[in-house]
């Protein structure tokens, strides 16, 4: 049988052959017919989850920037007879005045502290999903569910609650340098921190060490359980539907390739499925959760002195003391309903690759250290 199905896949080279040996090493992971059959360690999770956060923080953090200073600015972004126009008021705009203010490191600024957030949030987030999953799935006995599953089912269903889990452990382990990253990335020029270090003891010295590093924590895990429940329930629902058309459009007349060749196509289509489903579950996801974003940025940059030129800041009291859904209200009143979805644009043009580019490398990463093993 392998040397017929040698002679067919040396016979029909070109196009249409690598076309049918990427439907079939598609078919193999869908079927679990793959090298890794086994589920990851918790420790595998975490050490690929560190990985696939370091990479997609670095790629998409011009956007961060982007969407950080749009955020936390009041004044509008279109002009208005009403309303004073702010400094940024479109997404290239923006990206031009602040390579021209600030140079292209500018684009960069907040990196190292968005690293040392990144980089536990991932591991710590994919450690508490694959926990979550174990645990729910020794309470079921160690067994999985035969036949085919829908779409929506219970155990896909639990996903999102295994989402939300995941988000508030991630988030209450690295909350501190989501904190000083947001400093950091707001301040523009004149810098009020040159460094990070600068920026966390200037932060508890105006503010007091809880309540200073630990601003806005409430907000954020408001956020963060419907944005991870969405990302993670949406990215299971989507990975099954990709695997059930693959299966539906696999051409039974067509040859799989074998060795070296199929298992190039096995990490092709490992890298395509998550960074696909990624990037759909994550649009959807920002989309619906940004109005929190927006309250969770201006409560981080309460009392940060910035010049006058990025517009009127917030003051300490004039925000800390509103809870999450008054500070909405006042948004809306002052600003617009167009006010708690500023920076949406930038946001999802980070969000959505960010989420592909986690997933992807996520899958990569997690295969090629249980390959190792």
């Amino acid at each position: 049988v392998s040397r017929t199905r040698g002679a067919v896949a040396r016979a029909g080279r070109g196009r249409g052959a690598v076309d049918g040996d990427l439907f079939m090493g598609a078919m193999r992971v869908a079927r679990g017919e793959t090298r890794r059959r086994r589920e990851p360690e918790k420790w595998e999770s975490a050490t690929a989850g560190a990985i696939a956060g370091a990479v997609s923080r670095t790629v998409v953090n011009p956007l961060d920037v982007i969407k950080i200073r749009f955020q936390i600015q009041r004044e509008a972004t279109l002009a208005s007879a009403a309303k004073a126009v702010g400094k940024y008021r479109s997404v290239g705009q923006a990206l031009v005045c602040i390579v021209r203010e600030e140079g292209v490191p500018g684009l960069w600024r907040g990196t190292v502290p968005g690293l040392l957030l990144t980089v536990p949030y991932c591991a710590v987030q994919f450690f508490a999903l694959e926990t979550f999953r174990s645990t729910f799935q020794a309470k079921r006995g160690g067994q999985k569910p035969e036949g085919e599953r829908g779409l929506i089912d219970r155990e896909r269903t639990l996903s999102f609650a295994g989402g939300a889990f995941a988000g508030v452990a991630a988030t209450t382990a690295s909350y501190p340098f989501d904190l000083l990253r947001t400093t950091m990335a707001a301040q523009g020029v004149p810098k009020q921190y040159p460094t990070m270090l600068h920026a966390a003891r200037g932060v508890v010295a105006q503010r007091g060490l809880f309540r200073g590093l630990y601003a806005g924590l409430g907000a954020t895990i408001v956020e963060i359980i419907p944005y991870s429940a969405l990302q993670f329930g949406l990215y299971d629902i989507f990975c099954a539907a990709y695997d059930r058309e693959i299966k539906r459009s696999s051409p039974d007349s067509r040859g799989a390739g074998g060795g070296a060749r199929g298992a190039s196509l096995d990490w092709g289509y490992l890298a395509s499925k998550p960074f696909l489903c990624g990037l759909a579950s994550g649009f959807i996801a920002k989309f619906a959760t940004h109005p929190l974003d927006v309250v969770k940025k201006r409560y981080q940059v309460a009392g940060l002195c910035r010049s006058a030129s990025y517009g009127k800041g917030f003051g300490v009291q004039e925000v800390a003391v509103l809870g999450i859904f008054r500070l909405l209200g006042k948004i809306v009143r002052e600003e617009g309903l167009q006010g708690i979805y500023k920076g949406v644009t930038p946001s999802l043009m980070k969000a959505a690759p960010s989420a592909a580019i986690t997933f992807a490398v996520y899958s990569l990463a997690l295969d090629y250290i249980a390959k190792d093993r």
